[in-house]
């Protein structure tokens, strides 16, 4: 029996940040107030990545320029990792890098190969201020290094050379998308 209430579900569903926006592309704030409307704001970030069928979801992709993120990701052995964390920082992001398919929810239906590393720890706080440490491999260290970026104001396409690079921008524009915050 669950003695807490599952994320998101008194959270609202909040419109989606598009690629292009500006908002995506700036650094985001440190949060500093830790009060109810943070918690709002997290269980909002739950209910709209879970409608968008998402693994994650930076503040910035909801609009607010803050230092939050929430996850509900698989690792490769597939156990589920599932939290949140306000003020993050990648401490570690090494061993061996593997180019996998990475997709955004701000950029839906977009996909390409992207390089990541295969470990990562990120720490920070959670909503009450208490200190977590999260380590994560494969597809979670993935996710993690994602949203670390997007609050960095850098998107998954920005880790793209080539044609990789090319092949997305073409895509992204036959979506209606701007490719960068300069428009390329």
């Amino acid at each position: 029996m669950r003695n807490r209430p599952i994320p998101g579900s008194s959270g609202l569903v909040r419109a989606m940040s598009l690629f292009g926006d500006p908002v995506l592309h700036a650094p985001c704030e440190t949060v500093s107030d830790f009060s109810t409307g943070l918690n709002k704001l997290i269980e909002d970030m739950f209910a709209t990545m879970y409608a968008a069928q998402g693994v994650g979801l930076a503040a910035n992709q909801v609009g607010m320029p803050l230092r939050v993120f929430v996850y509900d990701c698989p690792d490769d052995e597939d156990v589920r990792h599932l939290g949140h964390i306000v003020n993050p920082r990648l401490v570690e992001a090494d061993g061996v890098r593997v180019r996998g398919p990475e997709g955004c929810l701000s950029l839906p239906g977009l996909e390409a190969g992207t390089e990541r590393y295969d470990h990562a720890v990120v720490e920070g706080v959670t909503s009450d201020g208490a200190p977590v440490r999260v380590e994560a491999t494969g597809f979670f260290a993935r996710c993690l290094q994602h949203e670390c970026d997007h609050l960095d104001g850098l998107v998954y396409t920005d880790r793209l050379r080539g044609w990789r690079r090319a092949k997305t921008q073409r895509a992204a524009r036959r979506a209606g998308l701007t490719f960068g915050p300069s428009g390329d």
